[in-house]
């Protein structure tokens, strides 16, 4: 039997097949694509499924899920019972997709303590204790938004795209701006990692989103790059649901 887990962000959302634990097909869904829904669930023979949003619904978006023939939930933080304590100052405001990253790790590293790297529109990162306590997390600029920012908050310097050429220092105003973006997320991320694992040296740590980063540390075979790991999580927290029934 199957799942359906649909994570939901701020620029597409993602459908996820899982039989058992085990993510088996995903597809991407943009604006104006949620017609994929009804294809998706016509090639599994899905039992259930569970979603996440941290975006409002549009009317296309919860047609499409009202449109699923079998039950559906929504992963609502504070709401929906998790396998770990949420520790958040008020349980209903952490991130939907956030929290349920922190499940995900936490569930596949195995009474370890975890750090989830989320590098999409934001970075986030969320901390877990191996006794399963979600301690909270930072929220930190993505590389498009700083991109963007370093253009609207001046009058000279251009609009770019994260991708092309990131030198160690830049020859031109174009490879600074990108560099001086690209190379600082990434010394931002080293820093994080660093002073985790010198403060819990049984860490793990999940790297997810949607963009790639190199990580110049000797500690990589903590490091684990995982883009299932929201999908993971919800798919986790919607068979706990059934355990705890």
């Amino acid at each position: 039997m199957k799942n359906l887990a649909i994570d939901i962000g701020n620029t597409c959302a993602k459908l996820v097949a899982f039989e058992g634990d085990e993510p088996i097909e995903e597809w991407r869904v943009d604006e104006g694509e949620w017609g994929k829904v009804k294809e998706f669930c016509h090639r599994h023979h899905f039992r259930r499924g569970i979603y996440s949003t941290v975006v409002r619904l549009t009317a296309e978006m919860k047609e499409a899920i009202e449109g699923i023939a079998f039950p559906m939930m929504q992963f609502i933080p504070g709401v929906t019972p998790v396998p770990i304590a949420n520790d958040y100052d008020d349980p209903t405001k952490v991130g939907a997709d956030r929290l349920a990253a922190a499940v995900g790790a936490w569930t596949k590293a195995g009474g370890r303590e975890v750090l989830v790297i989320d590098v999409g529109t934001c970075v986030t990162y969320d901390f877990v204790t191996a006794d399963g306590h979600y301690r909270g997390g930072n929220i930190s600029p993505g590389p498009t938004i700083r991109l963007k920012s370093l253009h609207h908050f001046t009058d000279a310097l251009p609009l770019l795209s994260r991708k092309g050429e990131t030198p160690e220092l830049g020859h031109n105003t174009e490879t600074a701006i990108r560099a001086g973006v690209m190379r600082g997320l990434v010394y931002e991320i080293e820093g994080y990692v660093r002073e985790y694992l010198l403060k819990y040296p049984q860490l793990f740590i999940y790297l997810t989103g949607g963009v790639d980063i190199d990580l110049h540390i000797s500690e990589k075979k903590r490091i684990f790059a995982d883009r299932f790991i929201v999908p993971e999580g919800l798919n986790r927290v919607l068979n706990y649901q059934v355990e705890i029934k």
